[in-house]
C-alpha cells in the first residue's frame, strides 16, 4: 500500500517567522504599538528597579520602604500626563512651543548658574535668594524642585526641528547653518556643561542627530566634530570640584574620572575615584547570567553609591543577571529602531527631524548610561532613561515619546488607516485625536514623446 504521507522538505522556524515579522511591521500602526510596548515595558522594569535599590535604604532613613518608589510613581503618573498631552498635540503647535520651552529653559539655567556662581565667590552663604536656592543640578522653587537641562534637551529638539525645517535647502550654506543654531550651542555650552558635561553631550549627540537627518554634508560634520572635541576639553579643564562632582574625586573630578578610565582598573584604588565602578563590576561579577533574584542585591545596602540613580544598571546586573541586562537592552534597540523607522515615515520635514532628535537623544543617553556603569566608557553621571530614579528626567522622557507617539499617528498610512476606520468618538476625546489626512501621492510625470526639455534643465543636460 502506498504512503500518502508528505515527504516535502518542512520549511525552517526562520522561514516561517520572518514572514510573520514582516507582516507585523507592515501594518500601518506597527510604529504606534513598537513605541508603546518597548517605552511601557521600560517604564515599567524602571519602577521594579527603583523600589528594589531604594527600598533598604528608605526604611533605614524614613521607616517606610515605600517612600521613594512613591515620589517616583508620582513622577511617572506625571510623566503619563505629559505623554497624553504631547500625542495630542499636533506638529503645528509643538513648532510654536518650541522657541518658548528652549527660551524657559535657558532662564532656569542662568538662574541656576548665578546662583552657584554668587555662592562661590562668597557673595551668598548659601546658593539661595528667599525661595529659590540652588543644589548641584537642582534648581528649587520653594519645595519644587526641577532639572532645568532636561527641559533644555525637549527645547532644543523642538526648536532645532523647526529652525532647521524651515532653511529647508539653504542649509547647505555655512552661514545659514550658524545662524542661529550656533549662538544657541555655544550659549548652553557654557550654562550647560560648565556644571554638566553629560547632558552636554547628550544635547552635541541631539544636534548631531538633527543636522544628520537634514542631510548636512560631512566635511562640515567634520568641522563641528573638531570644534566639539575642542569645546569638551576646555570643559574637562575648566572642572572643579564644584557642582556636578559631590563626591570628592579632587580638584578636577572629570580629569580624574577620564585618567581612571585609561588606565588598568587593577591600579585604582578602592577607597580613591574607581570606588563606584569597582563596585558595579562586582555587581555584574555577581549576577552572573540570571541574577541572585530580584531583590536580593546587597550592592544598595550602601555599598554602590548612586544605585538607584546612575548606577541602576549595576543593580539590574547583580539581580536579574546577563539575561535582564539583555532584555533591557533589546527594548532600548526595538526603541532606537522605532524611533528611527517613524522619523523615515515621516512625510513632514518637521516630524523627521523631531524624531530623529528624540531617538538620538534617549540612545545616546542610554549607551553613555550603560557604559559608564560596565566601564567600557568614562562615568557622567547621566541616568539611564525610564530606569533611573529622578523626576525631571523621567517627566521630560515621556513627554518626548509622547512627542514620537504623536508622530507615528500621523506617518501617511497610519494617518489613512485611522480616517479610513476612525475609532469611538469617546475614544477621540479621551486619547488622541485623528491625524491629518495626508495628500494623495502624485506620479512622477513622464516627459512627452519627442519632446525637447527647455530652461534651466536643458542648460544642465547639455
Amino acid at each position: 500500500m502506498a504512503d500518502d504521507r508528505d515527504t516535502r522538505p518542512r520549511p525552517s522556524l526562520s522561514r516561517q517567522l520572518l514572514p510573520a515579522v514582516h507582516g507585523l511591521l507592515a501594518r500601518p500602526l506597527s510604529s504606534y504599538y513598537l513605541l508603546i510596548a518597548s517605552s511601557g515595558m521600560l517604564l515599567l522594569i524602571g519602577l521594579t528597579m527603583v523600589f528594589s535599590a531604594t527600598s533598604v535604604t528608605a526604611y533605614a532613613k524614613y521607616g517606610n520602604a515605600f517612600s521613594a518608589i512613591a515620589n517616583q510613581a508620582v513622577f511617572a503618573l506625571l510623566g503619563l500626563v505629559a505623554f497624553w498631552a504631547c500625542q495630542r498635540l499636533p506638529a503645528g503647535t509643538l513648532r510654536y512651543l518650541g522657541r518658548y520651552v528652549l527660551a524657559a529653559a535657558v532662564v532656569l539655567l542662568a538662574i541656576l548658574d548665578l546662583l552657584g556662581a554668587l555662592h562661590s565667590v562668597e557673595l551668598l552663604d548659601k546658593p539661595r535668594i528667599g525661595p529659590v536656592h540652588a543644589d548641584l543640578l537642582w534648581l528649587y522653587f520653594g519645595p519644587v524642585g526641577l532639572q532645568p537641562a532636561e527641559l533644555a534637551k525637549l527645547g532644543m529638539v523642538l526648536w532645532g526641528a523647526d529652525v532647521i525645517a524651515r532653511k529647508g535647502p539653504a542649509l547647505g550654506h555655512w552661514r545659514e547653518l550658524a545662524r542661529p543654531l550656533f549662538p544657541v550651542i555655544g550659549l548652553l555650552f557654557i550654562l550647560v556643561g560648565y556644571n554638566d558635561l553629560g547632558t552636554m553631550l547628550v544635547l552635541l549627540a541631539l544636534v548631531v542627530g538633527l543636522l544628520w537627518a537634514a542631510g548636512v554634508r560631512l566635511r562640515v560634520f567634520a568641522a563641528l566634530g573638531v570644534l566639539g572635541l575642542a569645546g569638551i576639553g576646555l570643559l574637562i579643564a575648566a572642572a572643579s570640584g564644584g557642582a556636578g562632582s559631590g563626591s570628592g574625586e579632587g580638584e578636577n573630578y572629570r580629569f580624574a574620572r577620564l585618567t581612571n578610565f585609561l588606565k588598568p582598573l587593577e591600579s585604582c584604588d578602592l577607597d580613591g575615584p574607581c570606588y563606584q565602578l569597582i563596585q558595579a563590576r562586582s555587581a555584574i561579577f555577581e549576577g552572573g547570567w540570571f541574577g541572585v533574584g530580584l531583590g536580593k542585591g546587597v550592592m544598595k545596602w550602601n555599598w554602590l553609591p548612586m544605585a538607584e540613580n546612575d548606577f541602576i544598571f549595576a543593580v539590574v546586573a547583580e539581580e536579574l543577571g546577563v539575561v535582564g541586562c539583555m532584555v533591557v537592552l533589546a527594548l532600548f534597540s526595538v526603541l532606537a529602531y522605532t524611533g528611527f523607522r517613524i522619523a523615515r515615515r515621516s512625510a513632514d520635514p518637521f516630524r523627521r527631524l523631531a524624531a530623529t532628535a528624540i531617538t538620538t537623544w534617549l540612545v545616546s543617553q542610554a549607551f553613555i548610561n550603560i557604559g559608564g556603569v560596565t566601564g567600557m566608557l568614562p562615568i557622567t553621571g547621566l541616568p539611564l532613561p525610564f530606569i533611573s530614579a529622578g523626576g525631571s528626567a523621567l517627566v521630560v522622557t515621556l513627554a518626548a515619546i509622547g512627542m514620537l507617539a504623536s508622530f507615528a499617528r500621523a506617518e501617511p498610512e497610519a494617518a489613512r488607516a485611522l480616517n479610513a476606520r476612525p475609532p469611538a468618538r469617546w475614544v477621540r476625546l479621551v486619547w488622541a485625536p485623528l491625524p491629518p489626512i495626508p495628500p494623495p501621492r502624485q506620479p512622477a510625470k513622464k516627459p512627452a514623446a519627442g519632446r525637447v526639455p527647455t530652461g534651466a534643465g536643458a542648460e544642465r543636460r547639455r
